[in-house]
């Protein structure tokens, strides 16, 4: 990794207001803090570890991801939570221009595509992974969310 990619990494994590980001690979590892303070770069020998402070939150979650799907607090009213697998920017739609990929009330099955996230200029599409009827969206288009929120509220089938 590049001071380039290094850049383009902090540019991201301020403009979704972002406090933390942590990237590890085969022998590099890089993580960044932005807090109210000074800022503050780290190196360990082996992998570096870089470490920023001042203000916002990234965290890039292990290959082991848990399931985008979970009752969550819901479980009361029989719905589940599509959860975000990732922190970036939710998009309803593939373009500006495009219809959004589903809508209150539509039906999904396990490999219906609900959305997608740019995450650092990367576009993710995300399935359903489950089957049901969607009712409620608590995100709104374009917005950043964090790894686990809440993207649809569905109603399992």
């Amino acid at each position: 990794m590049d001071l380039k990619d290094i850049k383009a990494i902090i540019d991201l994590m301020k403009k979704n207001s972002l406090s933390e980001f942590e990237l590890e690979r085969q022998d590099f590892k890089i993580k960044l803090k932005r807090s109210g303070g000074g800022n503050a770069v780290t190196y360990d020998e082996g992998p570096p570890v870089y470490t920023l402070a001042p203000p916002a939150a990234v965290a890039v979650p292990s290959s082991a991801t848990p399931s985008a799907v979970s009752a969550g607090n819901n479980a009361s009213a029989g719905l589940s939570d599509i959860k975000s697998p990732m922190i970036g920017t939710f998009y309803r739609a593939p373009s500006p221009e495009s219809a959004n990929y589903i809508e209150i009330g539509a039906e999904v099955h396990p490999e219906t595509v609900v959305c997608i996230i740019e995450a650092m200029k990367v576009m993710n599409e995300i399935k359903a992974e489950m089957r049901g009827v969607i009712v409620e969206t608590p995100v709104d288009n374009a917005k950043p969310v964090e790894f686990g929120q809440p993207l649809f509220r569905i109603r399992p089938l």
